[in-house]
């Protein structure tokens, strides 16, 4: 068990720090910063439905406890990550702001994305209480949706008037909900009975939504047939990393 605490927490530190990343948008010209978010958000779509397809659902349906039920945790995943998009304005928007693209406030943005990483907290956890491979799959997933993710909010803090020191650290605060969701995964997880046959499920179900409601549909507002045609090798790649790791790891 020491050792699944020691792969977890190392995880969740490293999702936490790549919040820092979003000072990259001061060094680079928007021009090419919107290219290198644009790739990544690529590269997120097709490791989440990578992880989901290969990783996470394959691993639902071999469980010992998996039941047709597990499906309805699948369209739980879903369906909550609607609701708290909805509702509690927990934003997925991967583009900086800009003009023609504005965004939120800073503090409703703080606290969405507090929740955001909070609940990647529990996912990494989860992951890596079923076992070591599907939680470093699970982990690569959330890395490089993190990326993007965190260039934009920086942008947004920016944008709301923050200054470039505190951006970055109220930023990092809110990366650092990650290690409270996965601390509490780790001590709940494995009090619960059948705790896999449900944060397996809801996890493919939330990487699913993220992927087709807000990332590929990202992707669509660029028509050009070269650069579509880049978003779609690096949506392989994505899918091809999740294949790799699937035989490397076993």
């Amino acid at each position: 068990m020491g050792q699944i605490y020691l792969y977890t927490f190392l995880s969740v530190i490293i999702v936490s720090l790549i919040s820092f990343i979003g000072a990259l948008s001061l060094a680079l010209n928007p021009e090419k910063l919107k290219k290198i978010t644009i790739f990544f958000v690529s590269l997120s779509a097709g490791t989440l439905l990578g992880d989901s397809f290969i990783h996470l659902l394959p691993e639902m349906v071999k469980e010992k406890d998996y039941s047709s039920s597990a499906w309805l945790w699948v369209l739980g995943g879903i369906i909550v990550f609607f609701i708290l998009e909805k509702i509690i304005c927990w934003r997925h928007c991967h583009i900086p702001t800009s003009p023609e693209h504005p965004h939120h406030l800073g503090a409703m943005n703080l606290v969405g994305d507090g929740l955001h990483n909070f609940i990647d907290g529990l996912v990494i956890a989860g992951s890596f209480l079923i076992n070591p491979p599907l939680g470093i799959a699970t982990t690569l997933a959330v890395v490089a949706h993190e990326i993007p993710q965190e260039i934009g909010d920086f942008g947004v803090l920016i944008h709301a008037g923050y200054s470039r020191r505190k951006a970055l650290f109220l930023n990092f605060l809110s990366a650092l909900t990650a290690v409270l969701g996965a601390f509490i995964a780790l001590l709940v997880g494995p009090q619960i009975e059948n705790f896999s046959a449900f944060i397996i499920p809801f996890t493919a179900g939330g990487f699913i939504y993220i992927a087709t409601a807000d990332l590929i549909p990202e992707l669509k507002k660029e028509s050009r047939p070269w650069h579509s045609l880049s978003q779609l090798l690096s949506i392989l790649i994505g899918v091809a990393i999740m294949l790799i790791l699937k035989y490397w790891l076993e």
